[in-house]
């Protein structure tokens, strides 16, 4: 049998920062395109790579073109990691299917084959923070992720308490004021319960994709200014 602790070790070896074993069980409800995906499988692999903080130490008021490069880049890694794992647990006799880390399939709302924030969170990497991205404890959101689904019966990692408390620092930063302040001890009821999602979209389209160097659909201020993953300052 191929073991959790096997295919976290590989995935580390591989170039991974973190490694996550998700119930799907957690996941009962989650939208999915198509919304049959999970069908066949019972757990999630999810793999974060983390972005260095350094790169998000020179962010001032909009994305550099070094983020957005160190963006992509941990999303080729990532794709290349969950590709050898999926090959793994196939040569092992069971079903895989790598997930993509950034790749929007309803571009209207944002939203891919599945959300890596929230399985990465049952599968204990983390919670959802105040910004509606995960929060590691070690890396805060300084993280990019995928997901690898199987049916690997896997041992799941146990669930990360929300621990951000009072704290609003990604609220007073955010540069499109989209991020609402919401608290809960889970997950938000909506989205929109926790982002105004149009005008975060307003910001990143219309302000910073066209920014020379970016491209792409990026902020980083939230990242940031949030104080998990940082030596100091944790709330």
């Amino acid at each position: 049998m191929f073991s959790a602790l096997e295919i976290k070790n590989k995935a580390i070896e591989l170039g991974a920062d973190l490694v996550g074993i998700a119930d799907l069980n957690r996941l009962t409800g989650i939208q999915t395109i198509p919304e049959t995906l999970l069908d066949p499988y019972s757990r999630a692999v999810v793999i974060a790579s983390a972005i260095s903080p350094d790169i998000f130490e020179q962010i001032q008021t909009e994305p550099t073109p070094l983020y957005a490069h160190h963006y992509q880049a941990a999303n080729s890694l990532l794709d290349h990691i969950n590709l050898l794992l999926q090959r793994e647990l196939l040569r092992n006799g069971y079903q895989a299917l790598a997930i993509p880390a950034s790749q929007a399939i309803d571009k209207g709302k944002w939203i891919g084959h599945i959300s890596h924030k929230a399985v990465a969170k049952a599968a204990g990497l983390g919670w959802l923070g105040k910004n509606l991205l995960l929060i590691t404890p070690k890396y805060g959101s300084r993280v990019r992720l995928t997901t690898l689904l199987t049916n690997a019966p896997l041992e799941a990692d146990p669930l990360l308490p929300n621990r951000c408390g009072s704290c609003r620092r990604c609220q007073e930063a955010c540069p499109a004021q989209a991020i609402k302040g919401t608290t809960w001890e889970d997950h938000p009821e909506s989205r929109e319960d926790a982002l105004n999602l149009a005008a975060c979209t307003q910001k990143l389209t219309s302000d910073f994709s066209v920014l020379p160097g970016i491209g792409k659909n990026i902020c980083g201020i939230c990242i940031k200014v949030c104080p998990w993953g940082t030596d100091a300052n944790r709330p």
